[in-house]
């Protein structure tokens, strides 16, 4: 018995169809989503969502940053951006990371929620450019 998968990005919806499971990067960690599992919602962090059909990867999509909404029977990711891994760029990868890395540096250090955010963008970066050699 799979369990509904939809991934959702501002522009469109990229995918919705039945999975076995889906790894999602959860704030807290990677986090496996099969049927029946345990209502929930979680932020995500920048890093790759790997759709499993049985015991093999079938897809990976590579997410900014986002929600994840799980019920027994669904997952749905609200992404702030998702792009399949094949389609990830290292240039645009590098750019991110050396515009987050600067954001961070100018950053007031007594602020510490703008510290956090540009914190998140560096990891997100990081993550974009794991995705793009993984791709």
């Amino acid at each position: 018995m799979p369990i509904a998968l939809e991934i959702v990005s501002p522009e469109r919806l990229l995918l919705s169809r039945p999975v076995d499971m889906v790894v999602i990067p959860a704030a807290e960690g990677e986090l496996g989503v099969m049927p029946q599992h345990a209502p929930m919602i979680v932020l995500l962090r920048g890093g790759t969502i790997r759709i499993y059909e049985g015991n093999n990867v079938t897809e990976r999509l590579y997410v900014a940053g986002g929600f994840a909404e799980i019920t027994p029977e669904r997952c749905t990711v609200l992404a702030n951006e998702a792009i399949p891994v094949a389609e990830v760029s290292r240039e645009e990868a590098d750019r991110r990371l050396a515009d987050a890395e600067a954001a961070y540096a100018a950053t007031d250090r007594n602020d510490v929620p703008a510290l956090d955010a540009a914190m998140d963008r560096i990891q997100s970066a990081r993550a974009m450019q794991e995705a793009a050699q993984a791709g």
